[in-house]
């Protein structure tokens, strides 16, 4: 097992995700987010059942990070509620999570 997290968020514009993970990776929060186009969420919000594009952030951090990191989506993020959800990285290769200890603060 891992100190390393992979976090899910979506937003509702490329020009979003791409401002929220540059200013993730700029704070060393995130050694990198990649973001992908395409993605469909079908869900309910206030009573109603929603259907609508979003891009979503895959973000690869650390879990001691994982609170400061949340509040900075949170205060960018144009949704009232944005998925921020972290999921354990239980083991990768050891040069790249060397590269995420690196890019990392500590």
């Amino acid at each position: 097992m891992t100190d390393k997290i992979v976090v899910l968020s979506t937003c509702d514009s490329e020009e979003q995700a791409a401002q929220i993970g540059r200013h993730l990776v700029e704070r060393r929060l995130a050694a990198c987010v990649n973001i992908l186009a395409g993605a469909r969420s079908i869900y309910r919000w206030k009573e109603k059942i929603e259907d609508a594009p979003e891009f979503m952030l895959v973000i690869k951090s650390r879990r001691d990070l994982f609170g400061t990191l949340c509040a900075e989506i949170e205060k960018l993020h144009s949704y009232e509620s944005p998925e921020v959800i972290a999921l354990q990285i239980v083991d990768g290769s050891e040069n790249y999570l060397g590269w995420l200890d690196r890019e990392l603060g500590s």
